[in-house]
């Protein structure tokens, strides 16, 4: 049994405490509960004050969003309802606009919490390759199912990944790509 991961980044456009990002932040909560509450979710990365933007990927300024679903039908009922598609609608006031991928999507075995670090992996992955069953997009999905990373066109290699976590024993998982802060 498969559930399906979901990666999103932004870049900030500015300081999180910003008056240009107060409407963004102001609805992380309020998304966040009908995330919570919606059908289909299964879990999201937050840290002890229920979100995630103090995690952080390639650089201080991109901001990591990871949650896992039901399946497609169930992400995509929530991505484009209330509050949540307003602020995507909203999107380009609060990050910058980036010419690679932002989201990435892979299946996961059921009860799996992906790390920070197998999402970079993904996300990495899914701009070198393009969709593939091993991370895709929304427009280009896949079968559930396992799915093995491409060969590196360059060295020939797999990319190494990160062993996932226990969520029995960890179930918010660090990520050396946290923000000190």
């Amino acid at each position: 049994m498969y559930e399906l991961a979901q990666i999103n980044i932004g870049r900030l456009k500015a300081l999180l405490d910003s008056e240009q990002l107060k409407p963004f932040t102001d609805g992380l909560a309020p998304v966040n509960a009908v995330a919570d509450a919606s059908d289909g979710f299964v879990w999201r990365l937050q840290d002890d004050t229920g979100d995630a933007t103090d995690f952080r990927v390639f650089d201080e300024w991109t901001l990591v969003n990871m949650s896992v679903w039901r399946d497609t039908n169930a992400l995509t009922a929530f991505m484009y309802q209330g509050q949540h598609r307003e602020l995507l609608a909203r999107r380009r006031e609060f990050f910058e606009r980036l010419e690679e991928a932002v989201t990435a999507l892979c299946w996961v075995p059921a009860g799996h919490r992906p790390t920070v670090e197998e999402a970079e992996t993904r996300l990495l992955h899914l701009r070198a390759h393009g969709p593939t069953e091993y991370a895709f997009t929304v427009r280009t999905s896949f079968p559930p199912g396992p799915a093995s990373p491409l060969a590196d066109p360059v060295s020939g290699a797999a990319p190494a990944l990160a062993p996932g976590p226990d969520p029995a024993t960890d179930p918010a998982p660090e990520s050396l790509s946290r923000s000190a802060s």
